[in-house]
């Protein structure tokens, strides 16, 4: 059945707060053409901004209200039958009080979802890691196809920002333990909060390390098996030999860290530390995602693989499109031999 589908189209999409742009306005507003019912429009009302999900963790107030005058314009141009429900849905967030928070839930296929909280603001106090990039997305996607890379294996994540890989990761690739690790503090504490709001405890020490408690966000259904979790601030330029043989990955993963040449000269540094600190004396596989932006720094970044001796290769596309992206994005996963 089309309808549904299509409902689960915007919902997908909304609940992603991706850009409106993005949404299948066309297809609606043909259906509504050839068959004026206003049954579709509340069911797209109840799929989005009424959705149990959008209720609890709902993207901020502009987008929602910007989505909703778009669905009353379609509305409007037909001639279906009034729908008081969309008005006064519609009062009741102009009568909301603005929030500097606002959240984003991506639906996974197991019927679980990742919900986490955003900073509005791209570059929030002097850090891009408070929103979640394309990259990270792709990487996600190609972790749930490969999910045997992870499962039953310590997974140490470089640059997690505020979570959104690790915790898909978390939610459908079962590994034995997953490291997720930033340097900046609101970073971290972002990142803190967004796993307990998806339902993980995190190891103590961890806690120990960021003195930060999230207050009043209580944890979602705890009903997977859960790995154990643990965050870390590692300063690439100058982690410890200790920090990194604590550590003991057997996967190492990033997602869009690849974008200035002095950072990537700190990754590739800390690589060749950890192909050296492995008790078992087997390097960690190691699988980097970065959309490419600037072709002159990614192969600055092959460059210097290349002079150290680390091996590399691109990993095939992979051809699950779960989530949703703005743009057609030129993201890349590369394996890397250290």
């Amino acid at each position: 059945m089309a309808e549904p589908e299509l409902g689960l189209r915007f919902q997908r999409r909304f609940l992603a707060a991706r850009q409106l742009r993005a949404f299948p306005w066309p297809e609606l507003e043909q259906r509504l053409r050839s068959a004026p019912d206003s049954s579709l429009l509340a069911d797209i009302l109840h799929q989005t901004i009424l959705h149990p999900l959008c209720v609890k963790y709902p993207p901020s107030i502009k987008y929602r209200r910007c989505f909703l005058t778009e669905l009353i314009k379609k509305h409007e141009s037909t001639t279906a039958e009034p729908l008081d429900e969309l008005y006064d849905t519609l009062a009741d967030i102009l009568n909301e009080e603005e929030s500097t928070r606002c959240y984003k839930n991506y639906l996974l296929p197991t019927g679980e979802s990742v919900t986490l909280s955003e900073s509005e603001a791209i570059i929030s106090q002097g850090t891009t890691g408070l929103v979640t990039w394309d990259a990270a997305l792709h990487l996600a996607e190609w972790a749930m196809e490969n999910s045997t890379v992870f499962s039953n294996r310590t997974v140490l994540e470089l640059g997690s920002g505020i979570g959104f890989t690790g915790l898909a990761i978390c939610k459908t690739c079962n590994p034995k333990a997953y490291i997720f690790s930033d340097y900046h503090h609101c970073v971290l504490k972002q990142l803190m909060d967004n796993i307990r709001l998806n339902g993980f405890a995190v190891e103590p020490e961890t806690i120990d390390l960021i003195q930060t408690k999230s207050e009043g966000q209580e944890a979602e259904g705890m009903n997977y098996q859960q790995p154990k979790l643990i965050v870390a601030e590692l300063d690439w330029g100058s982690v410890t030999e200790k920090q990194l043989l604590d550590l003991q990955p057997d996967v190492i993963i990033a997602a869009d860290v690849v974008y200035d040449p002095e950072i990537t000269l700190s990754l590739i540094g800390m690589l060749q530390k950890l192909s050296t600190f492995r008790a078992d004396g087997k390097p960690p596989e190691v699988y980097i995602a970065f959309t490419i932006r600037n072709p002159d720094t990614y192969h600055l970044f092959q460059a210097e693989l290349d002079k150290v001796g680390i091996g590399w290769q691109i990993i095939p596309a992979h051809s699950n499109s779960i989530f949703l992206y703005d743009t057609q994005s030129n993201v890349t996963i590369l394996q890397l031999f250290i």
